[in-house]
């Protein structure tokens, strides 16, 4: 073994994909921006308008999601999922995404795949007004196999000192939001992936439907977070949540003050399809798969009964269904589901 590409990593591919995908990271840049693709280094200028800019950072992963994709072989949706984690974590302190990296870990290094997921990273960015500022591809050989594959990134975001969302706010009578999500998102793939083995086939349609179980089951995750941002522009919110891993009870929770007990009611909307197939079956006892899923409801916002009319309002202008779907009462801290 006498070099590099014998040790399993392609320098000539990397080289190949850096200049395959520089036009579509350039594509997401700001005036803001400083710096070259291809530096060490990028940086973001700080936008105009702040007085006292507090920044944040978020990093997350899509989970074993990318292995679903894996073997079946769509990508494109990746971007998204990744994407949606980082930023809709910021929005939900109130801050502006503003900047991103992504991370890519291989076995081997397959250009046309990695190109795919990263545009896909870029088309999100764009859409959501974020700078790709840069991002890494590490050859794993050895370690991860051939074609097999991980996704993350890290964003940056930034809020007016001072304009955070507090969750101190939340008190007895305001009223909760959800903004509906009509898919998976990228949470609770494991639970997803054993479902899958023992019971769908990845090439046939999704129970009761026309469409192939993959494409049911990769969806790309919603990016909520321009229309969080829209939101708050409109009204006062007292705290948002970003439903992820651990679902309603396991996020609404991390937004309430001690004396402040969230009430979720059931009926209030309709829980897409493929989480009642999914639960069907493998036998998922109603409570797992609100602590593992999303079950329709992607975003929460807390806020006053008299706001409440300006952020469905704001929700529609941005073209995502919301609706009420509980309150806070006054006990102890936690979240019930009736």
């Amino acid at each position: 073994m006498t070099s590099y590409e014998d040790a399993g990593v392609d320098l000539d591919a990397a080289d190949e994909l850096v200049e395959r995908i520089g036009w579509r990271v350039t594509s997401t840049w700001s005036v803001d921006v400083v710096g070259d693709f291809g530096g060490f280094a990028a940086g973001l200028q700080i936008p105009a308008g702040y007085v006292t800019p507090v920044l944040m950072m978020s990093t997350d992963g899509v989970g074993t999601k990318a292995e679903l994709a894996r073997q079946a072989g769509l990508l494109d949706g990746l971007g998204y999922d990744v994407v949606a984690m980082v930023a809709d974590d910021l929005a939900a302190a109130g801050a502006q995404p503003i900047a991103l990296t992504d991370y890519v870990a291989v076995g081997n290094l397959d250009v046309d795949m990695v190109a795919t997921i990263i545009e896909s990273i870029c088309d999100a960015c764009s859409e959501s007004e974020i700078s790709v500022l840069g991002g890494e591809t590490a050859e794993h050989p050895g370690v991860m196999g051939k074609d097999q594959f991980d996704v993350s990134a890290t964003a940056l975001g930034i809020v007016e000192l001072g304009e955070q969302v507090d969750p101190a706010n939340v008190q007895p009578g305001d009223v909760i939001v959800g903004i509906h999500s009509p898919n998976l998102r990228s949470n609770g793939f494991s639970l997803v992936r054993a479902i899958v083995k023992q019971h769908l086939d990845l090439d046939h349609d999704f129970p009761d439907t026309t469409i192939p179980t993959a494409e049911v089951l990769l969806q790309p995750s919603i990016v909520y977070s321009t229309a969080i941002i829209n939101l708050l522009a409109r009204t006062e919110a007292h705290a948002l949540a970003h439903i992820t891993g651990g679902g309603l009870p396991g996020n609404i929770v991390r937004v309430l003050p001690e004396n402040a007990r969230a009430v979720i009611e059931r009926s209030s909307w309709e829980v897409p399809h493929v989480f009642k197939v999914l639960q069907r079956l493998g036998q998922v006892p109603s409570a797992e798969m609100f602590r593992t899923f999303n079950m329709g409801i992607g975003f929460v916002v807390i806020l006053a009964e008299a706001d409440v009319e300006r952020a469905l309002k704001a929700m529609e202008i941005s073209e995502l269904p919301a609706s009420v779907i509980g309150r806070i009462e006054e006990g102890p801290r936690g979240v019930e589901i009736v």
